[in-house]
């Protein structure tokens, strides 16, 4: 995609904050770039890592979840107030790379998972059928073989109950918090025979599991894991927020004994050092990292000075508009408004909104992000779950049809002059 194809895309959820967008795009399409460049140029193209400052609410986070979507990269959401320094209880930095190859393993799996999807449904059709067989007294008189596969292929039998022998595999035990996890399972490896167990389900599922089991089973998992790493490697995303947090000067005594010291570990990971994971080394030179962070109190040159210098690209997102307010009810495919009348729809309530309606929203919302906190299009939710509180409270048994409009004269009368004290909505 072109960097003006990804800000299009993220226009469709995310209202304003252009350069934000622009220079997420650009990111983007410089990894692309670079993959077509020789060898040697490559190993000496950095990404240039991202910072986005800017209040909370107006679209930071959103930006990193609606491009987990369209890249097809791995990609991994972290929070930097989640790690701890090195010597202290907790998660260590080095953990959000193991996650990252986590996620890219998945990724490359579930492509080879759609290569061979054909093959092993036609495979566990065929189990399925052995096992049904085996309790013809259940089953239509005269059925044979192949007029139960085609059944079966067909749906025609997919809440029928049947009994299936499965894979016991243990759940991995966390031995401590942020050691990571151990599979008790593991250690002998192949030594040990696969422990089995019954399990009563019905045949769609049945289905799925030994769908799943065969597309392990034709899968090549070690070339899953070089993939899964050179990917990682090269185009893995890291979006790290809530950076403000652990910014400013570490004090000696309370809570925020180790803000200093994460940044101080956080630096290695993102200048670029080897991590050991249980799929093999991955280097970290050349993923990209987005930072972002409302910077209310700290400021992004309260960060150490050797971290600022990793983030070269800042970018400052505006404070939303009345404008940016009115777009945000009535522009995205997911807008709040829509959710209110799928909700209230349930009911037999048609909720429509006047276009004065939805301006007066987006005043009063202005006016509120102005005279107290700047909680961005986050005041949206906590001024439409006001105003169709009695809305939603007020049906009837029988589940009568009825409609109500949202116009000005409604928020004015159900919101301004009722009451301006939103403590209880205030996140």
């Amino acid at each position: 995609m072109t960097p003006r194809q990804i800000v299009t895309e993220l226009d469709r959820y995310i209202v304003g904050q252009f350069q934000a967008k622009k220079a997420v795009a650009i990111a983007l399409r410089n990894r692309y770039r670079r993959s077509k460049l020789s060898q040697a140029d490559r190993e000496e193209i950095t990404p240039k890592n991202i910072i986005l400052k800017g209040p909370t609410g107006v679209g930071k986070t959103e930006i990193a979840r609606r491009l987990a979507k369209l890249v097809k990269a791995p990609f991994l959401k972290v929070e930097a107030t989640k790690y701890t320094e090195v010597g202290y209880v907790g998660r260590d930095v080095e953990s959000m790379i193991k996650d990252l190859v986590e996620v890219a393993i998945r990724l490359v799996k579930d492509e080879r998972y759609k290569e061979v999807e054909a093959r092993a449904m036609d495979i566990a059709l065929d189990r399925l059928v052995e096992v049904l067989l085996k309790k013809k007294d259940e089953l239509p008189e005269g059925i044979n073989k192949q007029t139960l596969k085609d059944e079966l292929a067909n749906h025609h039998l997919d809440q029928m109950l049947v009994e299936i022998s499965v894979q016991d595999n243990p759940k991995p035990v966390e031995l401590q918090p942020g050691a990571g996890e151990i599979n008790l399972g593991s250690i002998f490896g192949d030594m040990l025979p696969k422990k089995m167990k019954k399990r009563t389900v019905t045949v769609a599922d049945a289905l799925k599991i030994f769908s799943a089991e065969e597309s392990e089973k034709l899968i090549d998992l070690d070339s899953v894991e070089i993939e899964a790493l050179r990917r990682a490697e090269n185009d893995g995303i890291i979006f790290i927020d809530e950076m403000d947090k652990i910014a400013g000067k570490s004090s000696n005594n309370g809570p925020d004994v180790s803000r200093e010291g994460v940044q101080r570990d956080i630096l290695p990971i993102v200048e670029g050092c080897t991590v050991s994971t249980k799929y093999g080394i991955i280097k970290t030179d050349y993923i990209l990292f987005i930072a972002s962070g409302a910077f209310h109190v700290s400021k992004v040159s309260d960060l150490i000075p050797e971290l600022q210098g990793r983030f070269p690209v800042l970018v400052q997102l505006d404070s939303l508009s009345v404008d940016d307010f009115v777009k945000i009810l009535t522009v995205p495919e997911n807008a709040i408004t829509e959710q209110y009348k799928k909700l209230l729809a349930v009911d037999n309530i048609t909720l429509s909104f006047t276009e004065d309606g939805i301006r007066e929203i987006a005043v009063v919302a202005y006016e509120q992000n102005n005279t107290l906190e700047d909680i961005g299009a986050r005041r949206l939710q906590s001024i439409m779950e006001h105003i169709v509180e009695d809305i939603s409270f007020e049906i009837t048994s029988d589940g009568a049809p009825r409609n109500v409009v949202i116009d000005k004269a409604y928020v004015e009368n159900n919101f301004r002059t009722e009451s301006r004290n939103l403590k209880k909505y205030v996140l």
